[in-house]
């Protein structure tokens, strides 16, 4: 019994310090000055959703289920600070809640989906950026970006709480 909360306390921890690093990285200004991410609540929604996707597909393919729970748990409990640092009552806030859990479902079954660099680039211009018009080669370097941060996501030891999405391009003209 002593076990199992010790094993529930050490997987909480490590869920924490994922979900700190996931959002510090989701939240690197590079996103919102280069890349044309809108600086709003939407905005840094979808970077945190975006780094997420990465890490729960590491997590799947490294065996981690029960710590990909933790880290949706505490992801969770991020969103609901969040809103009520926004002034949302507990009136509305199961209703926001679901629409938060709903939304980040629906962007990661879309990223899943997507079977190579293009495919992903459609589903961050219509996720990230709306499918407003112009931002298709925003989208296409988000998505080299993301496949990218995503092989070095897989090789970081994530059972310890270690996070490498490794270096941000600042520089798209090559895209």
């Amino acid at each position: 019994m002593l076990a199992a909360l010790r094993q529930s306390r050490e997987r909480a921890r490590t869920a924490k310090a994922l979900a700190v690093a996931l959002t510090a990285q989701a939240r690197q200004p590079v996103f919102f000055r280069e890349y044309g991410v809108e600086d709003t609540i939407d905005g840094r929604f979808d970077m945190v959703a975006l780094h997420a996707w990465l890490v729960f597909a590491a997590l799947k393919a490294q065996g981690l289920p029960e710590l990909a729970r933790a880290l949706s748990d505490t992801l969770f409990v991020q969103f609901d600070e969040a809103l009520r640092d926004l002034g949302v009552s507990d009136m509305g806030m199961g209703r926001r809640m679901k629409s938060l859990g709903q939304a980040l479902n629906g962007r990661i079954l879309a990223y899943d989906a997507a079977d190579d660099e293009h495919a992903l680039s459609e589903a961050i211009h219509r996720n990230v950026y709306r499918g407003r018009t112009g931002f298709e080669r925003n989208a296409r370097a988000l998505a080299a970006y993301s496949l990218g941060a995503g092989q070095r996501v897989v090789g970081s030891d994530l059972a310890a709480g270690a996070l490498d999405f490794g270096p941000v391009p600042h520089d798209m003209t090559g895209l």
